[in-house]
């Protein structure tokens, strides 16, 4: 017991002196609360510009797109519990290391905003960066902006929201519904025509057109006919008129044989002006851009691939440093199948065109556009931010790329908001013996938005008559016949099946480019000029596709799939509900088409060409792989024999004098070069045309809007304007 005390006090002891000897602990300070809110959007160029905007009060990063997907390897779909998705953090392009510096970011910030694009992508990668970063999905940290300029960016962050659940379903079902439609029928297509083919869902349809089409040209029967013209003297000049028929309705002169018989009855007899009927004819201008509208525009006007296009308004959107007026967005979100513009932005119009063209450039009423039937309607139509910055403005701050593209979107833009055009327009209607030859000509009596928007080949102003009256005889020169064929139909251009995407309800903006690009680099379908033509694969999968798999390149079948989604969207379906009604089927016909095939391998269809294989005398056929169509002996493997596919272009070898070939870089960008390769060295990205250089007389090329001579210190130039011949000749 003493002992212990003794041991106690001795304690006592040294705890006082040690409590005698510590100096004073020091005051605890509290942690430093996060002054700074972080906000996370898709693009670094967007985080750059925005950044700009918002200032110190936020710090901005870039997810680089989706942080989290499928996974590549494996279909990553749980079909047997609810299609649910398994997500991964992708190993390539750092996605790990930027998930750790996001969440880093996160835990040291005041509040996570997420601003990521204004669709159903958009908010899906919110969704998943929500996911990854532990926020609370309840919370109102959804933030989006249809433009990226400082007043937009400003009011957005001040009305956040919670992301949208069905938007993001809508997604994840269009996710999965593809990923389950590639990674099943692959293996099909791998035992039964080429390892390495793959399927797509929507991507399989436009294919079957660029089929059918194809062998709806391949089997039309051309029918013959004759334009029969009357030629008229005014003076010294000409005017014409065209045979239409007789007063019981159209003639149509189908053989050499019918155009001598009404030739024979109209020799020596006298034409008569039988009807003059004058109109004034009032054009209205086309509305503003949809993202299909633009892409098929920027195709046929700025020779644009429809990705390309995409890939330029994106950098339009996100953000350009313009000099004299820093980091702004200069056109609105460039995915919109919507036709609406804002009040705000329609006044700002207004007073732009009363300034720069005068009271009566501008119409009584604003123009309202109505969008089509179906449409989202989420986000406006495709316009500059702000019309003041023209494209004069901006354009030494942007690249020649981004410029023409702006411009166009400017033009289309300030041009609906003005006055129509006004034509006066005459008919003429001309009688001998019986027959009726007609004519038209047209005189602009107010250009209206033709002032400024010059793309519009209706605003075209036609050769006039001289004055005519009914009763009239004018002078009559002489008949010109001219034998005709009918045309079989054009082929699709990338541009024209975007817009059969569109009709046909089939796909969505943010989907149109990409569906034409996947079908050409998983070659089934091949550029041929500005057409597109189907590869011997293209027409062996979908005919496999047709007998196995109805539903999956049935147009109509896969409308209906693009409502089904939008319903998920609108929350009226669920993922569930959709993915389990398209399974059902779908699985049946998978093990349906695998037990009826016959275990046999469908090959694509060997076409010879004129070509001598140099080696061994055969004929050398085609092939195809990953980068395009070749030329391979069919002596293989005795004889190892290959060759590139080269397509003649127009004209000649400014360099040498021969002939002139197409060719493609392995991201499939159309060039030119001589057909003596490197023996000759010429090669250019303009296009050769039929045309002659009158200084020189080597062919000229086309560069964008103008033609030019591309020899040796000849500086031969003149505007390019296409013709329909030069139409032909390109394609």
């Amino acid at each position: 017991m003493a002992t212990k005390s003794t041991n106690t006090a001795e304690n006592a002891k040294k705890t006082v002196k040690k409590t005698a000897t510590k100096k004073p602990a020091a005051k605890k300070t509290a942690a430093k609360k996060p002054s700074k809110n972080l906000l996370i959007v898709e693009s670094p160029s967007k985080a750059k510009t925005i950044k700009k905007y918002l200032g110190s009060k936020y710090e901005v990063m870039s997810s680089k797109g989706h942080i989290r997907d499928l996974p590549a390897s494996r279909l990553g779909v749980d079909i047997e519990n609810g299609f649910t998705p398994e997500y991964i953090v992708p190993r390539k392009d750092g996605k790990a290391a930027l998930l750790k510096e996001l969440k880093a970011a996160a835990k040291n910030s005041k509040a996570v905003f997420l601003a990521t694009d204004p669709d159903r992508e958009g908010e899906a990668i919110a969704w998943h960066l929500a996911q990854m970063l532990e926020l609370d999905e309840t919370a109102a940290n959804r933030v989006t902006f249809n433009e990226i300029t400082r007043k937009a960016v400003t009011e957005g962050v001040k009305k956040p929201r919670m992301i949208d659940k069905d938007l993001v379903a809508s997604q994840q079902t269009r996710r999965v519904l593809d990923r389950i439609v590639g990674y099943k029928l692959s293996p099909f297509l791998w035992h039964k025509v080429k390892y390495g083919l793959s399927a797509g869902r929507v991507q399989s349809v436009a294919t079957r057109w660029v089929v059918d089409r194809e062998r709806e040209i391949d089997a039309f029967v051309p029918q013959e006919y004759w334009n029969l013209d009357v030629l008229f003297l005014n003076g010294k000049k000409e005017y014409s008129a065209r045979f239409f028929g007789n007063e019981a309705g159209k003639i149509t002169v189908s053989s050499a044989e019918e155009n001598a018989k009404i030739r024979g009855e109209l020799d020596g007899k006298d034409f008569i002006v039988k009807t003059v009927k004058e109109q004034e004819k009032v054009k209205n201008p086309a509305p503003p851009f949809t993202t299909s509208a633009m892409q098929q525009d920027a195709s046929v006007h700025l020779n644009m691939h429809p990705q390309k296009t995409m890939s330029v308004a994106q950098s339009l959107y996100e953000g350009i440093d313009v000099v004299g007026h820093g980091p702004v967005g200069l056109i609105t979100y460039m995915r919109t199948d919507s036709l609406r513009v804002s009040d705000e932005a329609r006044a700002a119009a207004k007073d732009f065109i009363l300034n720069a063209y005068g009271e009566q450039y501008y119409p009584k009423t604003p123009r309202v556009f109505k969008s089509r039937q179906g449409a989202q309607d989420a986000h406006e139509a495709i316009r500059p931010t702000d019309i003041n910055l023209t494209p004069e403005v901006v354009k030494g701050s942007l690249t020649n790329e981004q410029y023409r593209l702006y411009k166009l979107i400017w033009e289309r833009f300030t041009a609906s908001q003005m006055a129509c055009v006004v034509q006066h327009v005459r008919s003429v209607e001309f009688e001998c013996a019986g027959y009726l030859f007609r004519a038209s000509d047209t005189k602009k009596v107010f250009d209206g938005y033709s002032r400024l928007y010059h793309y519009a080949e209706d605003a075209e102003e036609t050769s006039a008559f001289p004055d005519l009256k009914e009763g009239d005889k004018p002078t009559f020169k002489e008949l010109v016949s001219e034998q005709k064929f009918t045309q079989p139909p054009s082929r699709y251009t990338e541009a024209s099946l975007i817009k059969t995407l569109e009709e046909n309800g089939i796909g969505r903006p943010s989907t149109f480019a990409p569906i034409v690009g996947t079908i050409i680099e998983r070659d089934y379908v091949e550029r041929e000029g500005k057409t597109l033509k189907p590869t011997d694969y293209g027409f062996v999968t979908t005919d496999l596709l047709i007998d196995n798999f109805s539903n999956i390149v049935d147009a109509a079948f896969t409308a209906e799939m693009e409502e089904q989604l939008d319903s998920v969207e609108e929350g009226k379906k669920t993922s569930v509900d959709v993915l389990a009604n398209f399974y059902k089927d779908f699985a049946e016909a998978l093990e349906k088409a695998e037990a009826n095939t016959e275990k046999r391998r469908v090959e694509a269809p060997v076409e010879e060409s004129d070509e001598v294989c140099e080696l061994c005398g055969r004929k050398m056929v085609y092939k195809v792989s990953r980068f395009g169509r070749f030329l391979a002996c069919p002596g293989y493997p005795e004889c190892k024999n290959t060759k590139p596919v080269y397509t003649k272009a127009a004209g000649t070898c400014p360099v040498c004098g021969k002939g002139l070939v197409v060719r493609k870089t392995q991201k499939g960008k159309t060039y030119y070069t001589c057909e003596r390769g490197t023996e000759c060295g010429f090669r250019t990205w303009d296009v050769p045309t039929n045309e002659i250089c009158p200084k020189c007389g080597k062919t000229l090329f086309r560069h964008f809007s103008t033609l030019h001579c591309v020899a040796e210190g000849c500086d031969f130039e003149k505007p390019f304007r296409k013709t329909e011949k030069a139409e032909k000749t390109e394609q």
